[in-house]
């Protein structure tokens, strides 16, 4: 999630824009992929009314690796950032591949340094993450090379799941394994309660309308007070922040493509695992996601990486972490849809929303969130079980 700002990177490097069509064990998808000549026609059209386009078509030009004419968007995303995808020169294909991917981040919104930092820890650490071509910090542009177009959540299904999700989580243990102090920002207290408090002004306040009374609002300090104590007992590693299915490409060697690790920080163990497992554009069955759990805190534990050796109490620390991170996207899905404009996200609340109910059904100090969503959305409370 591209700090503050964003929350995940809707297919960075591909062109599809998917939405969910039904329920079931996951999410399935269709395709509202615009023609080729259409992605053409709408680069051609921001030629010259679009002077950030115009200062990396020449910087572009200046390097004689691609053909800045050829530059057509390559994503759909939530941050200031935009991607462009470039056809290499003849001379440059043989190295670089038959295409190129160009980042636009202005400097005065996005830390393209970071950028530059993280693809250089996770490469050391053996993860697949885009090499850089060239970069101008100073004015935002990075060439990067092509991971391709097609994302985890385009190319999951039920065949192909247990190797896919068994290669991120390896992937994921190799960049834990490199984890290092004071190298990267710490995801804090401060950092945990400040993403929390997404979910009461935006999600609370601007989507459903609500002011909370004294009581209430006693009542979910006291769920983010058992979630804060859960989520800073954990070790802290590095973490990638938006390990999902949008920030995962699929390649023919290496698997996966990491993307979108700009805002990576020093903090829990369970957080990317529970962003991957739990991911808020896709559903699994619980009793695959359990599966998955455990392969990796074996995994894990043998190799040395600092979970809880008791797999119960592992259980609840990634459940824990996926609570607080599902509180803070029903705050950020609402916000980008009220301030900033971008509606699409609002789609996936109710599975977020189902995250939250099911997870804090399941522990006593965590039930009171399900009570003040029952009065708030005038809901029937569901019976489950409690540990």
């Amino acid at each position: 999630m591209g700090g503050d700002y964003l929350e995940g990177n809707p297919l960075l490097y591909g062109n599809l824009h998917h939405q969910p069509v039904s329920t079931g064990r996951k999410m399935s998808f269709t395709s509202n992929s615009p023609s080729a000549a259409a992605v053409a026609a709408a680069a051609s059209a921001a030629i010259g009314t679009d002077i950030r386009l115009e200062q990396l078509q020449a910087w572009l030009a200046g390097l004689q690796l691609v053909a800045p004419e050829s530059a057509r968007p390559a994503s759909s995303d939530a941050s200031f950032r935009r991607y462009f995808r470039v056809d290499t020169l003849a001379g440059a294909a043989a190295q670089h591949g038959p295409s190129l991917v160009v980042m636009d981040a202005p400097p005065e919104r996005e830390n393209v340094a970071a950028f530059v930092k993280v693809a250089a820890l996770f490469k050391a650490a053996g993860a697949s993450v885009p090499d850089i071509v060239a970069a101008d910090l100073e004015r935002g542009f990075l060439l990067l090379s092509d991971l391709g177009q097609t994302t985890y959540l385009q190319a999951l299904d039920h065949d192909n799941a247990a190797v896919l999700y068994s290669e991120a989580l390896e992937a994921l243990i190799k960049i834990q394994l490199s984890s290092a102090p004071d190298v990267l920002p710490e995801f804090d207290r401060a950092f945990v309660l400040r993403e929390m408090n997404l979910f009461p002004e935006w999600y609370i306040g601007k989507h459903l309308g609500a002011t909370l009374t004294p009581a209430q609002s006693a009542q979910l300090d006291g769920v983010f007070d058992a979630i804060q104590a859960n989520v800073m007992s954990q070790q802290q590693v590095f973490m990638h922040r938006d390990y999902h299915s949008r920030n995962l490409m699929l390649l023919a060697e290496g698997n996966p493509g990491i993307l979108d690790f700009q805002d990576a920080v020093y903090g829990p163990v369970t957080y990317d695992l529970a962003s991957l497992l739990r991911d808020a554009y896709l559903q699994w069955d619980e009793e695959m996601v359990l599966d998955w759990v455990i392969r990796y805190w074996q995994r894990a534990k043998s190799l040395g990486l600092p979970v809880n050796p008791d797999i119960d109490a592992f259980y609840r620390d990634f459940e824990f972490m996926a609570l607080q991170r599902h509180l803070k996207i029903l705050g950020l899905f609402a916000r980008l849809n009220y301030r900033d404009g971008k509606p699409a996200y609002m789609g996936d609340l109710p599975m977020v929303l189902d995250y939250v109910r099911k997870t804090a059904n399941r522990y006593r100090e965590l039930k009171p969130l399900v009570r003040l969503l029952d009065a708030l959305e005038d809901k029937t409370p569901q019976v489950g079980y409690t540990f």
